[in-house]
């Protein structure tokens, strides 16, 4: 009752620190009848390096398993599961690094109900049949589903148990003392439950050899057993053993796995891993041998890499904590045709730069290692920017994050056309252009600049406007100039209905200055009087009495208020 307080009291703790749990996968919880060799899995929590497995047949309580799996998020027990029993299942986040394990009761299920004795198992070693073994080798054999224990003879005879008569509740025996050398030894392993043994199961021999002297265990140096933080790439060492030839070593990232060495041979006492994955717990076995055979019973010993590029958990701060550089970069550059080139600056504050143009497949085609780079073709490319983490005698670890960028090709605008039209508001002025950019329009230098190509409502005098690319690949300026006679009348028009130029009219004033004209009289060349206009009008439309007039020169007179009169002579095409 005690061990469920605790655990009841770290879960709350837990609950309260905001760190996730993890759950059960499977079986689900509240499961029956679940087979006694079910798998249990369960949900990964990044950041998390290594995992404990806590069964109990009451809540809180270990009596079935209490084992470390490392950074694995399954766990198969290996003598199976106790039949029709509740069992719940509590899982441990073990961070290694001075932050506080972590209890996750993750839930229950109950086994099956087992009816039937177990099938029989396969002697594992020494292999059947195997000759030259060690007199003092242990053996082992596979566990078979919903066995409690098995029966073990082992003899100089099929049957007979003169070396060990036992019942066993393990995978495997170590006989007591030396076997007979130079002698064929049988084996019988018959599996059983309480509803009794497997039926009709195979003996199993091996020959032993002559007796000599097996070396001793060996013992990690370097790493010590237990250590964390130990670098991506490490020297392992261990104690040098007296009368050994080499060395089995096994390397898994949980107990029962050989997933990074499987029994690799070396005849030294050292090696060089290359690239362990950062932040989990790696297992190790060295085993050494000599013609007599392998060494007996060597402790399996452990160690922890280092928080690499992440996320991992902070262990000063708490913080899942990621290494790889945030940056802020854009998605597009523009490539002026009139410069050739563009420089293109990666952002500050990471420890390298690697710079990549994608090909039309996708594939990455290497540029520079340079902060900056310089690009002459409008096409995708790649920036590589990388933090970098040191390690103890080996290079640092590098934790890149990656951005895809484009440059387009842009140019300054060419003024095709400016296309003007006579309004009753003013002047109209269209502005056709030619070029690949995207441009905006404006009748000052300084702006406000506009999408629109169009200006309306603009005095009838010289007029400038500027195009400038929105890429900043350079500004154009044009000059519509106004044909004029003496005080702004125009010297011609011309009234063919093209919208254009249609009515002659004097240029009216800016806005806010006062008209300087009352009145403006039209004549034809022989002084007949052909229209009088209104100076805030349309102005004429080269018509008399509805009528066309005919091309040519015509006058006109304007009037003050004070009396002044101005003359003068225009010409009106058609």
């Amino acid at each position: 009752m005690k061990k469920l307080t605790l655990l009841l009291a770290l879960w709350v703790t837990l609950v309260a620190s905001g760190q996730d749990c993890t759950t059960m996968v499977a079986p689900g919880n509240g499961a029956t009848n679940v087979a006694v060799d079910a798998t249990i899995t369960w949900q990964a929590i990044p950041g998390v390096p290594s995992y404990r497995i806590i069964l109990g047949s009451s809540s809180g309580a270990d009596d079935i398993a209490d084992t470390t799996v490392g950074s694995a998020t399954s766990y198969n027990a290996p003598l199976g599961l106790p039949e029709n029993t509740t069992i719940y299942v509590t899982i441990i986040l073990d961070f290694f690094t001075g932050q506080a394990d972590v209890f996750c009761p993750v839930g229950s299920f109950t086994t099956e109900d087992v009816t039937t004795p177990p099938n029989c198992t396969t002697m594992t070693t020494p292999g059947n049949g195997a000759s030259d073994v060690s007199v003092f080798t242990n053996i082992a054999w596979n566990h078979a589903p919903t066995a409690t224990s098995y029966d073990l003879l082992v003899g100089t005879a099929a049957g007979l148990g003169d070396i060990a008569d036992e019942n066993v509740a393990a995978l495997s025996f170590n006989p007591p003392g030396a076997m007979p050398e130079d002698t064929l030894i049988f084996v019988t392993i018959i599996p059983r439950n309480e509803n009794g043994p497997a039926t009709n199961c195979t003996d199993f021999s091996f020959r032993t050899r002559e007796l000599a002297p097996i070396p001793e265990c060996t013992s990690l140096t370097q790493p010590v057993d237990g250590a964390t933080n130990v670098p991506l790439t490490p020297t392992l060492e261990w104690d040098a053993v007296a009368g050994a030839e080499g060395y089995r070593v096994t390397i898994g990232t949980t107990p029962t796995n050989s997933d990074v060495l499987d029994q690799a041979v070396f005849n030294t006492n050292s090696t060089r891993v290359i690239d362990f994955e950062a932040n989990r717990t790696f297992y190790i076995r060295i085993v050494p041998f000599n013609e007599s055979g392998d060494a007996l019973d060597c402790d399996q010993q452990s160690f922890s890499t280092q928080l690499g590029c992440g996320p991992y958990i902070d262990p000063d701060t708490g913080v899942l904590t990621t290494i790889n550089p945030v940056i802020e970069f854009p998605s597009t550059f523009t490539l002026c045709d009139e410069e050739g080139s563009l420089t293109i600056e990666a952002p500050q504050g990471t420890d390298g730069y690697r710079w990549y143009r994608l090909d039309a497949q996708g594939n990455q085609i290497f540029l520079a290692e340079n902060k900056a780079l310089e690009v002459n073709r409008a096409t995708d490319y790649l920036l590589e920017v990388y933090n970098e983490v040191p390690q103890e005698g080996a290079d640092p670890i590098e934790c890149p994050t990656q951005v895809r960028f484009e440059v387009r090709s842009s140019k300054a605008p060419v003024v095709e056309a400016l296309i003007p039209r006579d309004t009753p508001f003013g002047l109209e002025i269209t502005v056709a252009v030619l070029g690949t950019g995207d441009y905006e329009y404006a009748l000052n230098p300084n702006g406000p600049y506009q999408e629109n190509n169009r200006f309306e409502g603009l005095p009838r005098a010289d007029i400038t406007i500027y195009i400038r690319d929105r890429n900043g690949c350079g500004i154009t300026k044009t000059t519509l100039e106004q044909d004029l006679t003496v005080d702004g009348f125009p010297a011609f028009f011309t009234p063919n209905g093209d919208g254009i130029n249609d009515h002659w009219q004097f240029i009216r004033p800016e806005s806010g200055e006062d008209m300087p004209w009352r009145v403006i009289e039209v004549y034809d060349r022989y002084g007949m009087l052909m229209m009088q206009i209104d100076p805030w009008g349309i102005g004429w439309d080269g018509t008399s009495n509805g009528r066309p007039v005919p091309e040519g020169g015509y006058w006109f007179s304007a009037l003050t208020d004070k009396g002044e009169k101005v003359k003068g002579n225009f010409s009106l095409k058609r």
